[in-house]
């Protein structure tokens, strides 16, 4: 059930008129000394009165009105009950207070008509007061609810790139499973299995937005198991990481795309000699990812086109890090990737 009043927009008004009455008794101490706390007193009461009717008034009142107004004596008539209740209500709340025995009178012979004014004076500083504070809280309201969608939006931007890197990920896992069972090997079960570890790692570990590296390392390790049944020994793999500390994380399965495609592009299309280098180093949180894996050996330089684990993963670095680079090449027979980033710059 929607709350009829906000409780911040509440707070904000209480707040504001209790900063409005210590400035005006800062002022009040240096002209008043002796009677300082009963005029502490008697503005308590004003500033009260004066709280809820800006409440009214900002809240009430003004959102009430839609400009260009069509019912111009709505309006009108809104404004005038505003008027008076700024000036001759004031007035009338402090004659109150005063029949009643609690507020001091300091002026016993102040006229209506001076004093609606000397109170309308009143009125207007703490109107003014209140107009400042209340736009200086709806800026600030408005960067927070940008923020917010800022962050919305990049949650679901995220989302939706691992929502095509997951299904691409798996698409390729599950064809090279194909394989194995179409020439009936003798591989496929384990196959499953290890296909299996790696689904449990993605619907149970990496819910989060973080995991440590290590646990990144052990689903890089299960995939190139996973893909080196589909070889013999002539594929040569080689996994080197130094880290400097044990508990540094990064987003889950930030790595792994690089990683398939130097199988799924390098050596799967390598006729003789194949093999997939891969060196993870994070010092001082600064990671640097590289895979180097072969290729076929071109004579002329052929334009570079990143599949959509490559340019899903440019996207998801783009939305992670303020720091980063990704710098992929090939020359003849080595396509090479190298991937940095600064892990203190995580937006």
């Amino acid at each position: 059930m929607k709350k009829l009043v906000d409780d911040r927009l509440l707070r904000f008004y209480l707040y504001t008129g209790l900063g409005f009455l210590a400035l005006y008794s800062f002022g009040e101490f240096f002209n008043y000394r002796e009677t300082f706390t009963h005029r502490v007193i008697n503005s308590f009461f004003l500033v009260s009165y004066l709280t809820i009717l800006n409440y009214f008034f900002f809240e009430v009142i003004l959102r009430s009105l839609k400009w260009p107004c069509k019912q111009t004596f709505r309006a009108i008539g809104l404004l005038i009950l505003a008027i008076l209740l700024y000036t001759v209500g004031l007035y009338g709340w402090r004659k109150l207070w005063i029949t009643l025995g609690i507020y001091v009178d300091y002026t016993p012979n102040l006229s209506l008509g001076k004093g609606v004014l000397v109170h309308a004076q009143f009125s207007l500083a703490c109107f003014i007061f209140f107009a400042v504070a209340r736009n200086i809280y709806n800026n600030r309201r408005l960067i927070e609810k940008n923020n917010q969608l800022r962050i919305e939006k990049k949650e679901s931007e995220l989302n939706y790139l691992k929502a095509q890197t997951n299904p691409h990920f798996l698409f390729n896992t599950l064809n090279n499973i194909y394989v194995l069972a179409r020439e009936k090997s003798d591989l496929a079960p384990e196959a499953i299995l290890r296909l299996s570890t790696i689904l449990r790692f993605m619907l149970y570990e990496t819910g989060g937005d973080a995991i440590v590296v290590e646990d990144e390392l052990k689903i890089i390790a299960d995939y190139i198991a996973l893909e080196k049944l589909r070889y013999d020994d002539s594929l040569l793999v080689t996994l080197n990481a130094d880290i400097d500390k044990e508990r540094q994380t990064l987003p889950p399965l930030l790595l792994i795309p690089l990683v398939e495609n130097a199988f799924k592009h390098g050596a799967a299309e390598t006729r003789s000699q194949p093999f997939v280098d891969i060196d993870l180093q994070v010092k001082q949180q600064q990671l640097t990812f590289t895979v180097k894996n072969s290729i076929e050996e071109t004579e002329a330089a052929q334009e570079l086109r990143e599949n959509i684990g490559l340019s899903n993963l440019r996207k998801q670095l783009a939305l992670l890090y303020k720091e980063y680079d990704l710098a992929v090449g090939r020359d003849k027979t080595v396509f090479k990737s190298i991937l940095h980033i600064n892990l203190a710059s995580h937006v």
